[in-house]
Formats: C-alpha cells, structure tokens, sequence
C-alpha cells in the first residue's frame, strides 16, 4: 500500500473492509474473524477510531503476535502484515472455509461494526455458506416403520434396477436415506422426502404446485393441482398435468406416424428434476410451481442459483445444492450426474423445434419454455377447418380415441396388440422391444390409459411395485377394428 493510498483510505473511515485499532487489544481476533466471514479487508493498527493516526512501534514481536492469533482461530484465518507510515496494516484474506471462529464465538462484519452471530444468525450463516446440508440433517420426528411408505420405496427400488433379497433396513443404509443410531433407524431429510407416507405432515413445503392459466398471467386459472405424494410421484404428477394440457400433433413420413408435442417434453422433465433437486429445501414458506400459459410454460425453483452460480455459468459448470438428493434422482436414472442439465435442456428445445428456453433468477431460478411453432399453426390451420367442418377428422389430438375413429397402428394399439391379460409395465416394455423407460410411458402407456383403451388392476395404488395392466371393453373394440384393417 502507497502512503497515497493511505491517506484516502483516512479520510473515508472505517466500513465493512476496514477498521482502525489504536493497539494490539484483545478484540483483535473478533476483527479477524468477523473478515474472514465476510469479503476480508484491512486492520489499521495505530489509528485511533476518529482517524487520527496515533502510530504503534513495529516490531517482530507485534507481528509474531499477529500471527499467533490469526493461526488460533479455527480454521486458521489468513493474514498478511505490512507497514506504511507508522500504521501496521494487517490484510485478512475472505475465508474459503467459513464460517470461522475465535474463542469468543462467530462474528461478522456489518458496515463499520463487528457483532456477535446469534444461535438463530449462526444456523443461517452455516445454511447460506454450504456448511449445513438440508438432505443428509436428520429427522428424529419421523419414525421408522409407522411414517415409511413401503410402496414408494418399492416403485423407486424398481425404478432403480436395484435387484436381490436385501432387508429394506439396509438399502436404506447403503442408499444413505437413513443410518443406524442406537439400534434404530434413523432418517435423513432426503429419505423422508422419497419415502414417507405423509411428506408434508415433516415439511410442508414439499409440494409441486401446476396451474393452468386462460391467456398469459394468472387472472384467469382454469386448473391448478398440488402435488404432494413424495418428489418421485410429484415429479412424474407435475409431468401428467403437463401432458393433459398441451398439444400433440403428427405428420406421416414413409407411412409411419411421427408424433410432435406442442412442447419438448424431455426437457420439461429435466427442469421440473432440476427444479426439485437444487431448490432451497430451508425455504418453508415456498414451493415448487410449473405454470402454463397460452405462449409459455414457466417452471420455478426456490432459491435461486446455488451459491457461487450465476446465469452466465449454466450449462458450463454446476453446482448441487442437495446432493444426497440428486444422487437417489441419479440412481433411478431422472438425472445424470455430469452435471449437463442446461445443455440437454437446450439442446432437446431445439430438436423439437422450439425455440431456446429463456432463465431467469430473482430469488427463484425460473425456466421459461416456449411452444413448437409448427404445432400452434397446425393447431390455428386446424381450429379453422372445424369451424367449417365439424366432421373433419383433426391431425391435432388430445391423445383421444374412439371407437368411430379409423385404427392406426399408433403406439396405444401397437400396446394393445402385445398386452395379453394382465402384464406388468418391464414385460410389456419388453414385448414392444422398447428401451427408453420414459418414450414407453409416455407414447404409450399414458396415452392408452386417458383414451380408456387400458386400465389398471390396483388403480388407487399407481406405482405399486405390484401394477399390471389390462385391456378394457373399448380396447378391446378398437384392437379388432386395427386387426381387420390389418
């Protein structure tokens, strides 16, 4: 530092990187720490609290002393001591290991004052750094088996391709969902989230909330539906509602049918997943929203960014907020672990024809999609040709059939022709030689299912380890109408 330097900095006085001390007194290292715990700064020693430059004799002995007490602080805090003038200025560096402490306790630095973290302000300083994590905190109210829910637990295990005769005590342990203490389970916040009966009865803020407007803000809600049944069942709910309320168009090409959603569906996925994973689970107050408009669906995170992100770092680098969360997402393959979920997400908007999503972050990190164009002209095209022809048979559907309407060999009646009795969903995945678990649920089963072409056989019981499907009476009329045609 320049004598110039030096004087500038008198003549603004002390703020939240810098503070004057007219001698080496025993709240120095509360000034050390309150730095460190902050963004650093600088400790003129020889100055009185006015700015009046007293001086302080410089010695080895002073700066041993210096070093002594930045050494015991834990951790150490890093310090750097150099001398202009009769001043000792002592530069402590922002710590990368906050949050740091003295003897004294956790202190921070507010604008030119040093004060003293309360329990409540410490918490918040460990959850704001990094330094506690929400998915792995224990949960001591929730208890093991009375708030287990064994079905959810089983659809995950499925889902995973987990296989064996394990006891269900230690896959919980080995997955990290739970740890022995004292001969019992005892779980953490992430395996209550997956598989507690009553999630929200332990966090009420574990819900997806899906709204569907009438035109482009939230005047006019035509439907809205919370989703609380565990992040698995949220996740795929979220992605239902979507699927109920957009479009679907097809063009034939080589006379096989080619569907194309009015949204990229994979990438919706993803973001929800994202959405899930990376929010704030200290947030009480807020959850989860997929809002659909008439020109975009916006699906939003609380939170924001983890910390150290900014918008211009996604699809570049990643940083998970929930780890222990997004690696029981990763086993049951929702995400992958490369951290490439921006650069998918865009990359599928852009095979489907639509344009870029659009990120946004004020205080919730926001996902903004936008329709294929191709699909709202065809749906415009067609909207004008009923209005001319009620009969005319529309290329746009809402994933329904009916008897009257000519079989296709779509991917409902290519399901139909494979499903003998009663079959669970890998052994008629199997039969149609499909291997991507989400196009299956999506193109096929979901669509059979809402025309009412198949049925489950434990329909209040949806991801029942145990769910087969069957054919109903229409299914049936229209798997007879496809073969005669055949």
């Amino acid at each position: 530092m320049k004598q110039s330097d030096l004087a500038i900095l008198l003549r603004e006085g002390e703020g939240s990187m810098l503070e004057y001390k007219e001698s080496l007194s025993s709240s120095f290292a509360r000034e050390l720490v309150a730095m460190a715990n902050s963004t650093g700064g600088r400790i003129f020693l020889g100055v009185r609290d006015d700015g009046t430059v007293k001086g302080i004799e410089d010695s080895n002995a002073l700066r041993a002393r210096i070093q002594d007490i930045a050494r015991n602080c834990d951790p150490p805090v890093k310090v750097r001591v150099g001398r202009v003038s009769k001043i000792t200025v002592v530069t402590v560096r922002e710590s990368d290991a906050k949050p740091v402490q003295c003897s004294d306790g956790f202190f921070w630095r507010q604008g030119a004052v040093t004060q003293k973290l309360s329990r409540a302000e410490i918490r918040d300083f460990f959850r704001s750094e990094g330094a506690i994590r929400f998915d792995l905190m224990p949960c001591p109210r929730f208890h093991y088996p009375q708030d287990f829910d064994r079905e959810k637990f089983d659809y995950w295990l499925e889902l995973s391709g987990i296989s064996g005769r394990s006891r269900v005590e230690d896959v919980l342990v080995n997955i990290e969902s739970a740890g022995r203490v004292g001969g019992k389970l005892l779980f953490r916040n992430a395996g209550v989230l997956f598989f507690a009966r009553n999630v929200r009865h332990f966090f009420n803020q574990a819900y997806i909330t899906c709204l569907l407007a009438k035109g482009t803000d939230k005047v006019h809600v035509l439907d809205r539906k919370d989703f609380d049944g565990g992040i698995v069942a949220d996740i795929e709910d979220a992605m239902r509602f979507i699927e109920r309320n957009t479009r679907t168009a097809w063009r034939i090409e080589a006379l096989q049918r080619e569907d194309i959603p009015e949204y990229p569906m994979k990438a919706l996925r993803e973001a929800i997943t994202n959405a899930v994973m990376h929010r704030d689970w200290f947030m009480e107050g807020a959850n989860v929203f997929v809002e659909l408009y008439t020109d975009r669906i916006e699906i939003s995170s609380p939170g924001g960014l983890p910390k150290g992100m900014t918008l211009a770092d996604l699809g570049h680098k990643s940083i998970r907020r929930n780890a222990l969360i997004a690696d029981l997402l990763h086993r049951i393959e929702f995400i992958e672990k490369a951290g490439t979920g921006i650069k998918r997400i865009r990359d599928e908007a852009r095979t489907r024809g639509c344009p870029e999503p659009r990120f946004e972050e004020t205080g919730f990190f926001t996902a903004i999609f936008y329709p294929n164009p191709e699909v709202r002209a065809q749906a415009a095209s067609q909207s004008v040709g009923a209005a001319r022809q009620a009969s005319t048979k529309l290329a746009l559907s809402e994933h329904q059939v009916t008897p009257e309407v000519t079989p296709e060999v779509t991917p409902e009646v290519k399901l139909l022709m494979v499903l003998k009795g009663e079959m669970g969903r890998r052994v008629l995945q199997a039969a149609l030689g499909l291997k991507d678990d989400e196009h299956f649920r999506r193109a096929y089963v979901l669509p059979a299912l809402e025309a009412g072409l198949i049925e489950m056989t434990l329909p209040d019981k949806p991801h029942s380890s145990q769910q087969r499907y069957r054919i109903t009476p229409l299914g049936l009329e229209v798997l007879k109408k496809a073969k005669e045609k055949n």
